[in-house]
């Protein structure tokens, strides 16, 4: 899940920076065909669910409970 999580954060980060240029990453370019406030929040729910992705592996790793 961890792995996972980093990868979110990636995607909705590089996203959210190249959408700024105006180019989009291939995967990701349909994000905004429901307009540009969706896009971001499809982008900011990208970086904060992979970041609790990540939060949640790392303590498993850990050993500690998850919740």
């Amino acid at each position: 899940m961890k792995s996972w999580g980093m990868w979110f954060v990636i995607l909705g980060l590089g996203s959210f920076l190249l959408n700024l240029v105006g180019i989009e990453f291939v995967v990701l370019g349909w994000i905004d065909n429901w307009g540009p406030t969706v896009g971001i929040g499809i982008r900011v729910g990208l970086i904060v669910i992979g970041a609790a992705m990540w939060l949640i592996g790392r303590k498993q790793e850990a050993g500690q409970p998850a919740a």
